[in-house]
């Protein structure tokens, strides 16, 4: 399959992303990005062994689908079947969703699909969020133990038939791929890592994710579980109706 994506430019400074300028929500000012064609292998009827502890990654079915429109009134019961799912499928022993972002590929939509590549904290972004969450001290405990966070993304209302997530290889990549590149909101900052190209990144994806469907997959691990970095593919699904692509992701902290 071929796709596009936008990968992140080596700057000699640093670059950021400002989010809801002059106090429009959804109004983005976005660093220099490269449209770059990629291929892309569709995991879907694969038999390749893609494991959480060997590849940071894990693909779910026969889930429940998430409500949409994704209200207050769920918010709670949603953040208890993520610890259920999180503890079975990954041994967390610690879960605490923190932070839901739905999606909606449209022009007027406040957050639409993240079309750069990256990952969603680099290592100073991970620690600053950590105390944010939890304070010095429980911090100080999580650090002298395993602890991680993860993102939890699944379909929401339709099947994903245009722009959908996308993944590179962690042992595709170097370390010199990754660059650091700050976040501007108007009420915090924080950082994430881009990623510049190279044409030995192997991605991969699975095809016409159902709502019943979720990814599990790293954005951090104190104790080697690789990370992964992420877009959205600007690709369509052939022989079906187009429909607007929606998901939610959930960003949680873990500890195992």
């Amino acid at each position: 399959m071929n796709a596009s994506v936008n990968y992140h430019v080596r700057k000699p400074f640093t670059q950021a992303f400002e989010f809801d300028v002059d106090g429009i929500d959804g109004n983005l000012v976005s660093p220099e990005l490269v449209t770059t064609h990629v291929n892309v292998t569709d995991i879907r009827n694969s038999d390749a062994n893609i494991g959480f502890k060997t590849h940071g990654i894990i693909f779910l079915e026969g889930l429940n689908a998430v409500p949409y429109p994704f209200n207050e009134d769920e918010v709670a019961l949603y953040n208890r079947k993520i610890e259920e799912v999180l503890k079975t499928q990954i041994s967390a022993k610690e879960v605490l969703v923190f932070d839901h972002t739905v999606r909606v590929d449209d022009e007027n939509a406040s957050r639409r699909p993240a079309r750069n590549v990256h990952n969603d904290y680099s290592e100073k972004g991970i620690h600053k969020r950590l105390i944010d969450l939890v304070g010095n001290d429980k911090a100080a405990e999580y650090r002298n133990g395993h602890f991680g966070f993860v993102n939890l993304w699944r379909p929401v209302e339709n099947t994903i038939m245009s722009s959908p997530l996308g993944f590179i290889c962690p042992d595709s990549m170097n370390v010199e791929d990754w660059i650091n590149i700050e976040l501007w909101y108007p009420d915090r900052k924080g950082e994430i890592m881009g990623v510049i190209p190279n044409p030995e990144h192997r991605w991969f994806y699975k095809s016409k994710m159902r709502v019943d469907e979720g990814i599990i997959f790293n954005i951090y691990d104190n104790s080697g579980v690789p990370h992964l970095a992420h877009s959205a593919l600007d690709m369509s699904e052939a022989g079906a109706k187009k429909t607007i692509r929606k998901s939610i992701e959930s960003r949680v902290l873990v500890k195992y």
